[in-house]
């Protein structure tokens, strides 16, 4: 048993929003230099325990205790005081600045006497070099944040958080944008931090990540806490049974969908773009999921937005039921019945100052207009609630906000208001994304469903069990070839890669 003192404790600590309690009584421990997973599934109440700790919430009882010190946290620059820092899963970087910039924002060094004080660029400049040298990092310090990508400013806002000196990290979902390379560098600055006494609180929904990198594991479910553990002692299979309560024999649907006659080929489709895709052919068959698999960089979001009308395509030809077709707009994708669900439903997905009514028909207006420029609102509710009962959304109402729900309800409503404009074809790109392994199941489900009834489905994943578990056949991708298609009984993770890594060699 290890008799280690706690860094820190929270005891005792409840939250209540109007109409849900988000946190009731529950106690977290942390040790120095351990990683301590916070699992659960989305609403459990794991977000909202951070917040608490960092400021941004207060909580109605409990108690934070720091180094064996009863300490109150009004705001984040208390916790930044007291050496704890967070990185959160939405990332909020100043486009417009450069690198540097946004680490030291709110603490440039300066030079100079009394009122005339500059900022020391050549000392920010020199500071941000050797931080960025210490972690292993190959970001410019002057380059602009906005010219980045979504990886590149994950790991800048690692290295803020880094540059803190903190005593304690929160990771919420840090690697959620990270390519497999830049995963293993977090893993190896996690590492140095532990050796340096620092705490790592690590919150993600990949099983293999936390197995992999934690000391002690703590499960929350439904605003409640359920347990603490050694991670050593616990399996894949024992942590979901914990986070959902009941045992998941299967962590995906037995699919009963009998692929059927070609709907969709595309034929050597090339983008004007010369890093984009390049030549790619591929048929999508009645009731099939096909899963793209690949590489971060492999050009497949970029490949499905152009089969909706979002990038175009300077050569190649695509034909529906044998009859070509040219797709110029997401108008045009409509018209065929194409539906796209998008990679960041944050960002390109959900409105989230609407109602969860308005977000489930705003792709179907047209089917609603009444006389005079009016809407029939008595079918657009007929339609939200016969919605809401198939896809088993869990929300208060359909007037309740999206940005309200769980990750995995807001998914559920983006599928609801495609299904309203009846698709032939879904493009699904990483629909799973972010989502907690009971809601994973669920969309499952879902998708099952829809190949079973004839729908033809492309599904991205970056997730190797999702793909090898859902898909009928995999396209592989690589830097925006197609590098193979593989029947998905006869798949095998070590095949996957080696086509994903195809031509990145040469």
């Amino acid at each position: 048993m290890n008799t280690q003192p706690y860094l820190l404790e929270m005891s005792n600590i409840s939250k209540q929003f109007p109409g849900v309690k988000a946190l009731d009584q529950v106690t977290l421990k942390v040790r120095a230099g351990t990683v301590h997973a916070l699992m659960g599934e989305n609403g459990a109440g794991k977000s909202t325990l951070m917040k608490c700790l960092f400021g941004i919430y207060q909580p109605d009882e409990g108690d934070i205790v720091l180094q064996g010190q009863k300490v109150s946290i009004l705001d984040s620059k208390d916790a930044l005081k007291l050496g704890i820092s967070m990185i959160h899963q939405e990332l909020h970087p100043v486009p417009h600045r450069n690198v540097m910039e946004n680490i030291w924002l709110g603490r440039f060094p300066m030079k100079g006497l009394g009122p005339f004080k500059i900022v020391d660029e050549k000392k920010m400049l020199q500071d941000t070099e050797r931080l960025m040298a210490d972690l292993g990092m190959n970001i410019a310090p002057l380059v602009r944040v906005g010219s980045l990508s979504v990886s590149k400013i994950q790991s800048l806002e690692i290295a803020k958080a880094v540059s803190f000196q903190s005593k304690i990290i929160v990771m919420d979902e840090p690697t959620s944008s990270l390519t497999g390379n830049e995963v293993e560098q977090l893993f190896t600055i996690i590492e140095q931090l532990k050796q340096r006494g620092v705490a790592i609180i690590y919150i993600s929904h990949k099983m293999e990540e936390i197995l992999r990198i934690s000391d002690d594991v703590t499960i929350m479910r439904d605003g409640r806490l359920i347990g603490t553990w050694p991670a050593d002692e616990m399996t894949t299979d024992l942590i979901i049974s914990r986070m959902v309560g009941r045992d998941l024999t299967e962590r995906f649907p037995e699919r009963s969908n009998v692929p059927g006659e070609v709907i969709l080929r595309a034929e050597g489709l090339t983008s004007p773009l010369p890093k984009s895709f390049q030549h790619v052919s591929f048929e999508l068959r009645r009731g099939e999921i096909l899963g793209v698999g690949g590489l971060v960089g492999a050009q497949r979001t970029e490949l499905i937005e152009a089969l909706f009308g979002l990038r175009s395509v300077q050569s190649g030809t695509l034909s529906i039921h044998g009859k070509p077709v040219r797709i110029r707009s997401p108008f045009d994708a409509k018209k065929h019945r194409i539906a796209l669900l998008t990679e960041d439903r944050r960002v390109t997905g959900i409105f989230p100052v609407l109602s969860v009514m308005e977000n489930t028909v705003i792709a179907n207006q047209a089917k609603y207009a009444a006389p005079y420029g009016l809407l029939n609102d008595k079918k657009r509710r007929a339609d939200v609630t016969r919605s809401i009962e198939m896809l088993r959304v869990k929300t208060p109402s359909m007037r309740t906000l999206i940005q309200n729900l769980s990750g995995g309800n807001q998914q559920k409503v983006l599928l609801a208001r495609w299904l309203l404009t009846d698709p032939e074809i879904l493009l699904l790109d990483e629909p799973t994304r972010g989502i907690d392994v009971g809601a994973k199941y669920e969309i499952y489900s879902i998708i099952a469903e829809l190949a079973q009834q004839g729908k033809s489905i492309i599904m991205i994943s970056s997730e190797m069990p999702e793909l090898l578990g859902m898909s009928d056949r995999i396209m592989v991708m690589c830097e925006g070839r197609c590098s193979g298609i593989i029947d998905g009984k006869q798949a095998t993770e070590e095949e996957i890669m080696r086509l994903a890594a195809q031509h990145a060699a040469h």
